[in-house]
């Protein structure tokens, strides 16, 4: 890429949205690493400045774009997304001087499709179908992008830009922080590009290093992680993670475990970190950081596991947090529990 993610031209000054992307750093969760007797530490993606981690990829797919002349002064930017990527993408091209136009389906949380529009993006929401319908929202966005003069399709699930920012970035930060000693790594997967990108890096460095693949109900990509083809059973309210098909840049890439973790605990998970650690996430963070629970037991104590906390809860604040629309989904919002003094 043209610029190094989260690089400064002089020390603790970036040069605007693009050089602050990155360099995010490493969350002890002292809760569960005491539980666990492992050292269970959440990248914290979510200080990212678009807020989450998919500011990575938009960079990547942006600067490749731009490099190869693909992506010329006053563009269009298109992309189908649940959102994350979208907002990144959006900020991007506001910093940059490009449009964009997001669709994203219907069923994403009002805040996510409340806030790209308030960043000036185009957004067009359609309806939730399979990826097998020809109106699927990353296929329509594949369409519509063809048919505007000057503009690009991101394509974040199949462009192996989106995985080759994750390596070039993600992946180099967590050995640094790390100091090398990592016995793991856990991450749910939508596009691939987050898992796929550190994994292949981290595999470089050291065979040793487990590469977990953590996935929702409803997603196929469990299944087929561990040999039984890819089949979805049951369904999940989380957002941006799981898949019914293996993309492009999950093509590849080394798994030597997979977990999945159901809805309810997931929201435990979530709930917790934000009473116990101050850290107010998102659903997928349930989801990752319960996958690295789980990988602690599967390995025993001693052992450190990187995970990805990927944005925060505020985009699903009428959602996650809110109890009625919890009961709607047949989910009890958990219940705290009073901290002895």
């Amino acid at each position: 890429m043209g610029i190094r993610q989260g690089s400064c031209t002089q020390a603790g000054i970036s040069q605007g949205f693009v050089e602050a992307v990155g360099n995010t750093p490493l969350i002890r969760l002292r809760l569960l690493s005491d539980l666990t007797g492992c050292e269970i530490l959440g990248k914290a993606e979510f200080m990212n400045p678009g807020g989450s981690v998919k500011d990575r990829a938009a960079l990547g797919i942006l600067l490749e774009a731009e490099e190869s002349g693909a992506l010329q002064p006053g563009g269009t930017v298109v992309e189908g997304t649940a959102g994350n990527t979208g907002i990144g993408l959006t900020h991007l091209c506001n910093a940059r001087g490009y449009r964009s136009l997001i669709v994203i389906p219907d069923t994403q949380s009002a805040e996510k499709i409340g806030l790209l529009r308030s960043l000036g993006a185009e957004v067009r929401t359609v309806p939730a179908v399979p990826y097998r319908d020809p109106n699927n929202y990353v296929k329509l966005s594949g369409r519509i992008a063809a048919e505007i003069p000057g503009a690009i399709w991101a394509n974040q699930f199949d462009n192996l830009a989106n995985r080759r920012a994750h390596y070039a970035s993600t992946g180099p930060e967590i050995w640094e922080q790390t100091g090398g000693r990592i016995d793991a790594w856990v991450s749910a997967t939508g596009t691939g590009g987050t898992y796929a990108g550190v994994a292949l890096f981290l595999k470089e460095r050291s065979e040793r290093v487990r590469c977990v693949l953590a996935d929702p109900h409803g997603s196929a990509l469990h299944a087929w992680a561990t040999g039984a083809g890819l089949k979805a059973e049951g369904s999940s309210i989380t957002e941006g993670i799981g898949n019914s098909r293996v993309t492009a840049n999950l093509e590849g890439a080394p798994i030597d475990d997979a977990v999945r973790i159901d809805d309810q605990s997931a929201l435990e998970t979530i709930y917790q970190l934000l009473w116990r650690e101050g850290l107010f996430m998102g659903g997928s963070v349930g989801i990752n950081v319960a996958a690295a629970v789980e990988t602690a037991r599967r390995l025993g104590p001693g052992h450190t596991i990187v995970t990805v906390l990927c944005d925060s809860g505020d985009r699903y604040r009428s959602r996650l947090y809110d109890a009625d629309w919890l009961a709607s989904r047949g989910l009890s919002q958990p219940r705290r529990e009073r901290v002895p003094a």
